[in-house]
């Protein structure tokens, strides 16, 4: 599923009541660099979180740790550990309200997503924050489960959707839970309640009276649900590839889907170069949906930097799944899918491979998280036919094998089942309300959460300022200047982000084969 602020006077008393110790570091000290405990949440200034590879963008950060209990509904419920870098504004008059960045998946971890948010220009005049949710690669503990990588790099040689491939996928999760369980990690408190909480506590743990939110993929759901529990603290949110916890699950990332490839079928369709060589690519696209679940394609690719063969078998679900992440590479596409029709798959293979075998894949994704959020706050409130009819309608002439699984979701019904854990409060799927001013972002290309979620959110957010950026994939922030540049702007004046750059922005330049 997908990927961070202070200074003068933000040292503010906290809320009434609450206990407090504080070691000064005298008025106006940036934020980050005073211990402070407030209720039952501690921040403390320390070394910088842990990242897989060096990140330049966290060098002169300020860092530290923010301690919470892991289930707050229990009193006796112990403590963990959430990493967090405040990356300085570049300017020396940096505004009072710093930027938090809530990372996607879910499972990704903050703090590894400090380039993204740096290059895109978020520190401009603001400090940004980033803190590692709960379960992450640079909190304590962690909710990896490396074993489900390994499975899903093997996946790519066995048929997708086929029931024995159910049961091994079935058999990884079950392992990862009775790991975490073993450590005595509660699984019931890796979720959008806890986290918001988490955030909260930061923002009263480091004195800060108002922040801004920036959230991407999983993030925005995060966000979401941040604004309707906690909304006294935010001055603006920002979010991007729009997940809303109300409708989020199985028929919605079908619909997303679908509004994706649509969105890329028709700029080839109006290119007459591409249409011309890639006449009709939907129809050709649902043709090898149907052939490949019918006789699913094995062949063997290599990867770059390692010579050693990787068995690909293609059934009509990989290339579902394929197609959801390779409106990435959009300009690609129509030619693949020529490829694939002409018997060469290699192409598509490769690309299929190379995302579950590459370093980026392996033990970096919080599963304890994952599952927390999809098992207790979106299949207790989708049904089976539900899901299923999410993708009669959204794709009607796949095979119903291709249908019960939806994108990005494979087995997620029995996964949940053997994750075992109650359903969160049925508030959780409420819509968000209020007058937070809010940017809804969303990619034109974007088959992960489409972009008519922008629209949807803005029906109950008086101030939502909605932008679909054309012929961009998930998350327009990470690929479009012209996002980073509606993104920045939008933190100065909320009210009146500027969009001008949309006007100038041209479909791409498809690859057209021989």
């Amino acid at each position: 599923m997908a990927t961070g602020l202070l200074v003068t006077g933000l040292l503010a008393a906290p809320a009434q009541g609450q206990p407090r110790t504080d070691t000064s570091a005298g008025p106006g000290a940036p934020i980050g660099t005073v211990a402070r405990t407030v209720g039952d949440a501690s921040f403390e200034p320390g070394p910088c979180p842990k990242t897989p590879e060096p990140i330049e963008a966290l060098e002169g950060a300020r860092c530290g740790t923010l301690t919470v209990p892991e289930n707050r509904a229990e009193p006796s419920s112990r403590t963990i550990k959430l990493g967090v870098a405040i990356v300085p504004a570049e300017t020396d008059t940096p505004k009072p309200d710093p930027i938090v960045w809530l990372a996607g998946g879910p499972g990704d971890d903050a703090v590894g997503e400090a380039k993204m948010a740096i290059d895109g220009g978020l520190n401009r005049d603001r400090d940004v924050i980033f803190m590692s949710q709960r379960g992450t690669y640079s909190a304590d503990p962690t909710a990896l489960c490396p074993n489900i990588d390994e499975f899903n790099a093997r996946a790519v040689g066995l048929v997708y959707d086929a029931p024995s491939t159910e049961r091994l996928h079935v058999e990884a999760t079950k392992a990862c839970r009775d790991q975490l369980a073993g450590r005595g990690i509660d699984l019931s408190a890796y979720n959008d309640t806890e986290s918001a909480a988490d955030y909260e506590d930061l923002r009263t743990a480091l004195g800060i009276k108002q922040w801004n939110l920036f959230g991407i993929s999983y993030g925005t759901h995060l966000a979401l649900a941040y604004m309707r529990l906690h909304p006294e603290g935010l001055r603006s949110v920002g979010i991007d590839g729009i997940l809303p916890p109300s409708k989020a699950g199985s028929a919605a990332t079908w619909s997303s889907a679908r509004q994706g490839f649509d969105g890329l079928f028709k700029a080839c369709a109006d290119q007459p170069a591409c249409n011309k060589r890639y006449p009709n690519l939907s129809a050709t696209f649902d043709r090898l949906v149907r052939e490949l679940e019918a006789k699913p394609v094995t062949t063997t690719v290599t990867l770059p930097g390692d010579d050693k063969p990787v068995k690909v078998v293609l059934d009509g679900g990989a290339l579902v799944n394929w197609m959801t992440s390779a409106t990435h590479v959009a300009p690609q596409v129509p030619a693949a899918l020529d490829e694939l029709a002409h018997g060469k798959p290699q192409r598509i293979a490769q690309q299929w491979a190379g995302g579950k075998l590459s370093p980026q894949a392996m033990g970096r994704v919080a599963h304890g998280l994952v599952y927390g959020i999809f098992c207790s706050e979106w299949t207790p409130y989708e049904s089976q036919e539900e899901a299923l009819r999410g993708g009669q309608e959204a794709f009607p002439s796949f095979p119903r094998s291709v249908q019960a699984q939806a994108p990005q979701l494979t087995f997620l019904r029995p996964d949940c089942d053997v994750w075992n854990v109650p359903a969160a409060a049925r508030s959780i799927r409420d819509v968000t309300r209020g007058d937070i001013p809010t940017l809804a972002l969303s990619g034109g290309f974007d088959s992960q959460t489409g972009a008519d979620n922008g629209p949807y959110v803005a029906r109950t957010l008086s101030k939502a300022k909605v932008v679909t950026v054309p012929y961009e994939p998930h998350v327009v922030f990470a690929t479009s200047k012209c996002a980073q540049e509606i993104t920045v702007s939008f933190f100065d004046t909320p009210d009146a982000p500027k969009t001008g750059c949309l006007k100038t922005l041209k479909p791409p330049e498809f690859e057209i084969g021989p």
